[in-house]
This record gives structure tokens, C-alpha cells and sequence, in this order.
């Protein structure tokens, strides 16, 4: 085995921890933000949020799985919702496990599943909203980009 082989190896098992450890951390942000009622759940609604108060989301959340993959429309909000997270230096994440993503935040007023698409965590400007998960979430964010991944894709911890 060569030198790259091996450093290969050890790069690959490193950031598959990365993509746990955020993971880990994602789950915990949401389970506080949703304590805080600081989540806006689902892709309307978001938008809204965007439009109406940019400088109070602190993180975005994109999620998908098989069955929306070929979902045009839900394609072109992904990417209308990325640009303008770019444009605000908006940390933007996608999950592909969507499911998951719904039991975490949980139903609506109908007991129905929210539309788990898009949740972002917000921050009233005026007192803004410290949490260690968020900081390691926008740290994970900020080494993908240095690695030339830009909406980095984070695996949810099995229940």
C-alpha cells in the first residue's frame, strides 16, 4: 500500500466523522431551535421569512429524498433558496433523509407531518441566539466550502 493509498484511507475515515459529528450537531440545533421556536418549517414559508427579515436566519436547512429527487418545481426552490443564501452568507446544509428531518420537527396543527423541504433556524435580530451546535454546524459548512463543497450533505444520527 502506498503513502496516498494510506493518506487516502485516513482522509476518507476523517470525514466521514465530520459528517456524523454534524449530524449529531444538526439534530441537537433543531431539537433547541424548535424549544426556542426559533424554526421556520417548510419552503413557502421560509421564503416568506427570507423576504421579510434576511438578517434573521442563522441557518438553512435543505432536504430531500428518492421520491423529490425528479420534483422540478421543488428543484428550482432548492436553487432560488441557495442563492439567496450565498448572497446573504447564509450556511446552507442538505439532508437526504427527510423523513427523519419531519419527526424532528414535528407535526403541524392538524397532526399532519410539516413540509420538512426547507426548515431554517432564526435568530431575532435584536438579541441574537448563541448555540454550540450551531457553531460547529457553521464550522463544518465553512471547511466543505474550503474543500469546494458548497451545500454540503449531512447524514442524520439512527435512532
Amino acid at each position: 500500500m502506498t503513502l496516498e493509498e494510506i493518506r487516502g484511507q485516513e482522509n476518507a475515515m476523517d470525514n466521514a466523522d465530520r459528517v456524523q459529528s454534524a449530524g449529531a450537531a444538526l439534530e441537537e440545533l433543531l431539537i433547541s431551535a424548535k424549544k426556542q421556536d426559533y424554526l421556520t418549517v417548510g419552503v413557502y414559508e421560509s421564503a416568506k421569512v427570507m423576504n421579510v427579515d434576511p438578517d434573521s436566519v442563522a441557518f438553512c436547512v435543505l432536504a430531500t429524498d428518492e421520491e423529490y429527487e425528479c420534483d422540478i418545481a421543488l428543484q428550482i426552490h432548492f436553487t432560488l433558496i441557495q442563492a439567496f443564501c450565498f448572497d446573504n452568507d447564509i450556511n446552507v446544509v442538505r439532508v437526504n433523509d427527510i423523513a427523519r428531518l419531519a419527526d424532528l420537527v414535528g407535526a403541524d396543527g392538524t397532526g399532519e407531518p410539516k413540509d420538512a423541504h426547507c426548515i431554517l433556524v432564526t435568530s431575532p435580530s435584536a438579541n441574537p441566539w448563541k448555540d454550540p451546535a450551531l457553531d460547529k454546524l457553521s464550522h463544518f459548512c465553512e471547511e466543505s466550502r474550503s474543500a469546494y463543497d458548497w451545500v454540503p450533505t449531512i447524514t442524520l444520527p439512527e435512532r
